[in-house]
């Protein structure tokens, strides 16, 4: 099973979500967090935090990062197991660095949340915001 950290950067209320490229395989187009594949060997909050600086330019120390949910989907490539933290201390200013990744970026209140590539997600989220 294909592994994915994901995380959710909280800042005054709001949450940072990325616009997937419509060239991705899953969930193309739709609003997610960012994150990515876990590695073979890596554990997942440290996937967690080099993916952050790889997609956003953002440092996170991994006790910053705080457990908000964990999903399995099943996109057409097979299943994959999300784990996504809530994360409210990072260094450096959000941008998109992986401009392949992501068509853009948002900061989103709760009562503004798009609909999310995983509804489940959406759920945890609106949860964790409230």
């Amino acid at each position: 099973m294909i592994e994915v950290s994901a995380g959710a950067l909280v800042r005054d209320g709001r949450v940072l979500l990325a616009l997937r490229s419509p060239h991705k395989l899953a969930f193309p187009g739709a609003w997610d967090l960012p994150g990515g594949v876990v590695e073979a060997g890596e554990p997942p909050v440290e996937a967690l935090v080099r993916e952050l600086r790889e997609e956003l330019a953002v440092d996170v120390a991994p006790a910053s990062a705080s457990p908000l949910c964990e999903v399995t989907v099943v996109p057409d490539g097979g299943p994959v197991r999300l784990r996504a933290w809530l994360v409210d201390t990072w260094r450096g200013e959000p941008v998109n660095a992986a401009p392949d990744e992501h068509d853009a970026l948002g900061w989103f209140a709760v009562d503004d949340l798009p609909p999310l590539a995983h509804a489940s997600l959406r759920a945890a989220l609106v949860a964790a915001l409230r």
